[in-house]
């Protein structure tokens, strides 16, 4: 029997024929609140399909709520967040609320680690990574602002000129505390369970689609430096665990990302502007089906062509083989069913 947990870890390094594992993820609306929920539902959907390999795929506002972002949970209405009830960040001036946190006394962010913990200890046989946004992204959302371009549920109240390029100062002050927020988060969730840690194979790190929204000079002052800290806290904590890093959308320059601290690199190979899944990076890479091919009026041949095609692109060079991004709520169980296929 295929030992999918030390497989991953031997794709992530790269080495030769160590092939392919196969996931996806989902947000799993009505059960994203308490740990124990959220990890009996979690656990459940990657039992169903099997899968391979984890990317636990929290609520995507757990960010913005640690720092006193309000959220009705009852209400999601037609997406995948929240309705939001109250930023945080509401003018420019508030940016100075954004404080260090610690999490063993924040109730959002000890709430996450415990449900990865359990999710972890529950799914012995396969790696588990947990996903965190950049600190930049963080920023972002904070203020709810948008997250990728084209984001027609960010409604915020301030701009992103007078949030961070009008008050340089004041953005570094705060993404220096977000980055030192989840720098400790982060080494909680992969440092080893014997060692009083989470347990967690690494970290699936979303920078979101500020490769898009910021130039490349812009990203190198305000974003760069603080994926450090959280990258360099995840090494540190557990020189086993694993960074997968994520840049979403068109423009995603995934180029910026082949660095040291990363050891798999996703991007959407079917969005404007990217490269395809044999793109000659250093890491290695995560590439499948469009995710919006998932969905319940998704072109079914057209996902296996497009799974199919990734595969021969790859031409037997490991990588691990997943949607392009998080699949719809719902998605298609057809659709699922079809990437299933292509496990370990």
């Amino acid at each position: 029997m295929v030992n999918r947990r030390a497989q991953f870890h031997a794709i992530a390094s790269g080495e030769p024929g160590a092939g392919h594992l196969t996931a996806a993820w989902q947000h799993l609306i009505g059960h994203e609140y308490g740990a124990e929920a959220f990890a009996d539902a979690y656990v459940d959907f990657v039992k169903r399909w099997d899968w391979d390999w984890v990317k636990i795929n929290p609520r995507a506002v757990w960010y913005a709520e640690s720092w006193g972002s309000r959220f009705d949970p009852q209400d999601y209405g037609d997406y995948v967040i929240p309705r939001k009830v109250e930023d945080v960040i509401k003018t420019p001036e508030d940016i100075t609320k954004v404080t260090e946190l610690d999490w063993r006394d924040n109730p959002v962010l000890s709430e996450s680690i415990e449900a990865a913990t359990l999710i972890r200890e529950r799914l012995q046989d396969r790696a588990v990574i947990q996903t965190l946004f950049s600190p930049l992204s963080i920023l972002l959302q904070l203020a709810d602002l948008p997250l990728y371009a084209g984001d027609t549920h960010a409604h915020p109240t301030v701009t992103l000129d007078a949030l961070v390029f009008d008050q340089p100062e004041r953005a570094h002050e705060a993404l220096g505390n977000i980055a030192r927020t989840f720098a400790k988060v982060a080494a909680q969730l992969v440092t080893p369970a014997n060692l009083g840690g989470a347990g967690l194979d690494g970290i699936f790190y979303a920078v979101t689609g500020t490769a898009g929204l910021f130039t490349k000079e812009q990203y190198e002052e305000f974003g760069r430096p603080y994926d450090e800290i959280v990258l360099t806290a995840i090494h540190e904590a557990n020189r086993d665990s694993k960074v997968l890093l994520h840049t979403c959308r068109d423009h995603a320059n995934p180029d910026w990302f082949d660095i040291d601290a990363v050891d798999i690199l996703q991007w959407d190979q079917y969005a404007d502007g990217n490269p395809a899944a044999d793109a000659d990076f250093a890491a290695v890479p995560v590439a499948g089906a469009h995710s919006e091919d998932f969905g319940p009026d998704g072109d079914l041949a057209r996902l296996r062509q497009e799974l199919n095609d990734t595969v021969a692109l790859r031409d037997g060079r490991p990588f691990l083989l997943a949607p392009s991004c998080t699949v719809p709520t719902p998605a298609a169980d057809e659709a699922l069913a079809v990437l299933a296929e292509l496990r370990a």
